[in-house]
């Protein structure tokens, strides 16, 4: 039988990279021999793959779920299907293109992969970003995905650590430091 890898999805902004905080969650990953799931994209995806992909000897991958740069080409196909993606970055070693377009504020609806991310990662990291993150962390809590909130002094979706952990409660597992985030991640992957 094959042991399957745990796979750490990170979510965080697509236009800034808050490297101190996406490296060495992407250091720690390799370090750990797991595999690193994220968008494809800027900003943390590609801090947190570019830190990831640097540590030499890993066994993990970087995988990159790749959105649909439009909707143009959804729908009944008459000849042809005109496809671009949003993506991926250099550091993206396994890229999965998607038809689903929606991000942002939409990243909640059916077409967007955000789904897709949650669902297969084991456990999810979120970092800083705007409403396409937010959408991300409560996809992750609604699937009953197991969330490590990694914001420094940062937000996601506008809120602070400390409001979302009012919200969420024993859901989320905020961190504080980097040893912290690694710690927690070691304890929710279980390895």
């Amino acid at each position: 039988m094959i042991q399957r890898r745990p796979i750490v999805g990170v979510m965080g902004s697509g236009e800034h990279e808050f490297a101190d905080l996406a490296e060495p969650v992407g250091r720690t990953i390799a370090a750990a021999g797991w595999h690193l799931l994220t968008g494809g994209g800027a900003g943390v995806m590609t801090a947190v793959a570019r830190a990831f992909t640097a540590v030499p000897g890993r066994a993990g991958l970087s995988l990159g779920v790749i959105r649909a740069a439009s909707a143009g080409h959804l729908g009944e196909a008459k000849t042809s299907r005109r496809y671009e993606g949003r993506g991926p970055n250099p550091w993206v070693e396994v890229p999965i293109f998607t038809h689903l377009p929606l991000s942002g504020a939409q990243g909640k609806h059916e077409l967007s992969r955000n789904h897709i991310n949650v669902l297969t990662a084991t456990v999810v990291v979120v970092l800083p970003g705007g409403d396409g993150s937010a959408s991300e962390l409560e996809l992750a809590l609604e699937y009953g995905r197991p969330v490590v909130l990694f914001l420094g002094r940062e937000t996601v979706g506008g809120a602070t650590a400390g409001m979302l952990a009012r919200r969420y409660g024993s859901a989320l597992a905020v961190a504080t430091t980097e040893a912290d985030c690694a710690r927690r991640l070691r304890d929710l992957v279980g390895t």
